[in-house]
């Protein structure tokens, strides 16, 4: 099983950032799947996450109103749409699944069983 995700680069503070992941392997069309970053120094932290059919989504209180995290289950896809972006957005990005999903909306990484290699989004001021 392979999470790949793409999508990030340099951006200006106030820009935007499409992030892109794609997963091999298996289907994860019946579970959560999410968005996490660390920025250096830091421990990685909840973004997003979407629940399997995508009419069920959750963010951070730092994300929320500027972010839009939605899935692709024909294309195993998930993608998080960010927009207004802030220097302290800077951070690597990773994008995680579930094997088996729970019933609660999953926040914390040890509750994800797969991960992305994650991509890098900087945001300059």
């Amino acid at each position: 099983v392979q999470l790949q995700a793409s999508g990030g680069g340099l951006v200006q503070a106030g820009g935007s950032l499409r992030l892109s992941c794609t997963a091999s392997g298996r289907t994860f069309s019946s579970n959560y799947m999410g968005w996490f970053r660390q920025a250096p120094g830091n421990e990685r932290e909840f973004v997003a996450a979407i629940n399997w059919s995508g009419g069920g989504t959750y963010y951070a209180d730092s994300v929320k109103g500027r972010s839009t995290i939605s899935r692709d289950n024909a294309r195993n896809t998930v993608s998080l749409q960010m927009n207004s972006l802030k220097p302290e957005d800077t951070a690597i990005y990773y994008c995680a699944a579930q094997r088996v999903s729970t019933v609660y909306a999953p926040y914390f990484a040890y509750e994800y069983d797969y991960w992305g290699q994650g991509t890098l989004v900087t945001v300059s001021s």
